[in-house]
């Protein structure tokens, strides 16, 4: 090789190439990989492991408990960050490998960077079969590691150790395309990463990444400008995308100025601030009827960083028939969908150009007034969910109507499954600017209390609060021991309503008798026996709360910030009081069943599929 070499090993050189790394983060030059969550095994504590521990203070290990919790928690800390740093997961070969899978599934829905680094088996094959393989008898080449594959923007197995010269500046280029963003995957077989190699030392000098920002197309942008310019009835939704490009100043100047609501998708929230005055509320089945009607009416929907997923169009039937579409997106397939007008850009910059190209065209004040209108009707609806009954237990919403008045600017609030996203998509009223994270790309059960760590740990002021149903924390509670163990606080409230009570409403309101999603009705002979959460979690060393009174939930919350490490705040929750969401949603209903409600329930169903917009 030209140059200077440097005689390592490979596991050597992904650690040093990963330091070299730097990126702008407000202004300030940071590590672009800050940290790894590890668990270490026999597939990557012996090199990986090894130059991990050597280079401890410039790329520190933070110890998961699970594989999936801490690649969760890595998933929402990119989130947290708005894709300007990234993560590194690794783990070990076979069940720790494939633990990650589910977590790297999560970041591809969501669009979000993390390097996932497993160990693999020997390339040699001198060995074979080794611990924890899983052999393919016609190709055997094939690992647990290729299950990767479908859920990674970038995947690459090392087999030899020139290779990372290329895979490792492919993977990071990959990470931080704001078209392309996902998550990288890299199988290190265990005789590769302990193979040594002369690398130039020119590949780990340091490269400092700054955010790329394509630029609209001046024939694009003008085709979107005339179609917004014609519009009587526009409307915004806004996306994650918004974040990723940290618009949000940007859209909150272009709907003023022009005059148009802006609605928010499940990503999008905290886009705007609850008091802005183009604010019309969230979009979809999880949406408020309310900003639903708002988006009903609009004859052109700019859909701005979003993937226009079906909880957002609520399967496609929230607009109206003849609304045009303007696609604002940094990747291309997203512009594409339904017939939109096309604008691929980043957009912060599609803004900024949009306006110029629009100059003092604004919506007519009718229906401006007919937004706020409806922005009223929101207000009003979220007033009546949250305020106190009387009746205990509380509702989803009661408590999350006081989280919301006892948070400040700079908290920040997190959930993903079950009931709650609904509950916080519509009754939260956002008092910061990307202060929410509800994971409802995978909607995977654990990510709030994994995720609530990686958030803690990616979040420099504020409180960082998870609202977890008891489902879910049955499901992955150990990294509350990962934030005691860290210090990377965080405030998590269980709501325990006794069984997966969201889709037991999902079976029973398409007709199904209520079956093995509550307590109540699954088998077996434990069905009285309930988990003591408050006990659970303090045996991880967590503070903790059980709470009786809508009052003492209010003092658990204030003692909670004042605490010093994580705290779980544990209540009774309503199983039958959700608050309704403003759409159809299609689901798979039996054409033909025995049950009455259930040939009832499709008949609704078809019904609903006729609003349903063509996907083409």
């Amino acid at each position: 090789m030209h140059g200077k070499t440097v005689r390592i090993t490979v596991a050597e050189a992904i650690v040093r190439y990963l330091v070299a790394q730097r990126t702008i983060v407000d202004g300030e030059n940071q590590p672009l990989f800050p940290g790894v969550y590890g668990i270490f095994g026999h597939g990557n504590v012996t090199s990986l492991g090894h130059s991990l521990e050597m280079h401890r203070e410039e790329l520190p290990v933070w110890r998961g408990q699970n594989e999936q919790g801490m690649a969760l928690a890595a998933t929402a800390f990119a989130k947290a960050t708005r894709r300007q740093q990234i993560m590194v997961a690794t783990s070990s070969i076979g069940p720790g490998a494939t633990n990650m899978v589910t977590a790297a599934g999560v970041a591809m829905a969501n669009r979000l960077p993390v390097l996932f680094i497993s160990g693999d088996t020997f390339v040699s094959r001198l060995p074979d079969p080794v611990l924890q393989q899983v052999e393919h008898f016609g190709m055997p080449s094939t690992t647990v590691n290729d299950a990767f594959q479908s859920v990674t923007r970038y995947w690459d197995r090392i087999t030899h150790p020139a290779q990372i010269l290329s895979s490792l500046p492919h993977a990071v280029a990959t990470m931080l395309d704001p078209g392309d963003c996902g998550p990288a995957f890299l199988g290190l077989p265990q005789d590769i990463a302990a193979e040594a190699y002369d690398y130039p030392e020119s590949f780990f000098e340091t490269v400092t990444h700054q955010t790329a920002r394509p630029r609209p197309d001046t024939a694009q942008l003008a085709s979107a400008a005339q179609v917004i310019k014609d519009a009587k009835r526009p409307v915004i939704i806004a996306g994650g995308g918004v974040h990723y490009s940290q618009a949000e100043a940007e859209l909150a100047a272009f709907a003023s100025d022009h005059h148009i609501p802006v609605v928010e998708t499940v990503a999008g929230k905290s886009s705007l601030l609850a008091s802005h005055p183009c604010y019309a509320g969230p979009i979809g089945v999880t949406g408020a009827g309310a900003a639903n009607a708002v988006v009903s009416k609009a004859d052109v929907v700019i859909a701005l960083g979003t993937r226009l997923e079906d909880f957002t169009t609520g399967s496609w039937t929230v607009f109206d028939a003849s609304a045009q579409f303007v696609a604002i997106n940094a990747a291309r397939f997203d512009t594409t969908k339904h017939r939109a007008v096309p604008v691929v850009a980043d957009a912060r910059e599609a803004l900024t150009e949009l306006t110029e190209v629009l100059g003092s065209w604004s919506s007519e004040q009718t229906w401006f007034d007919q937004a706020k209108t409806h922005r009223g009707e929101l207000d009003a609806f979220v007033h009546s969910r949250v305020s106190d009954d009387g009746v205990w237990p509380p509702s989803y919403a009661q408590l999350v109507g006081l989280v919301n008045q006892q948070a400040t600017t700079e908290d920040y609030v997190l959930t993903a499954a079950g009931g709650l996203p609904g509950e916080l998509n519509i009754n939260w009223m956002t008092k910061g600017i990307a202060t929410f994270d509800c994971e409802y790309g995978f909607s995977c059960m654990g990510y709030e209390i994994s995720g609530a760590w990686g958030a803690a740990m990616a979040r420099t002021t504020g409180e960082v609060f998870s609202l977890v149903g008891d489902g879910s924390y049955l499901m992955m509670n150990s990294d509350i021991y990962s934030s005691v163990l860290s210090g990377h606080k965080m405030i998590l409230v269980v709501c325990d309503n006794e069984g997966y009570a969201v889709i037991e409403r999902l079976q029973t309101g398409q007709g199904g008798a209520s079956y093995n999603n509550m307590l109540a009705d699954s088998n077996g002979t434990g069905t009285d026996v309930r988990v003591d959460f408050r006990a659970h979690a303090a045996a991880m060393g967590a503070l903790t709360h059980e709470v009786s009174s809508l009052s003492e939930f209010e003092e658990a919350l204030a003692s909670a910030r004042a605490a010093d490490r994580t705290t779980v705040i544990v209540t009774k929750v309503r199983a039958k009081d959700f608050t309704e969401g403003g759409a159809f949603w299609q689901v798979g209903v039996p054409e033909v069943s025995e049950r009455s409600s259930v040939v009832a329930a499709r008949e609704s169903m078809d019904a609903g599929l006729k609003a349903q917009r063509p996907g083409v």
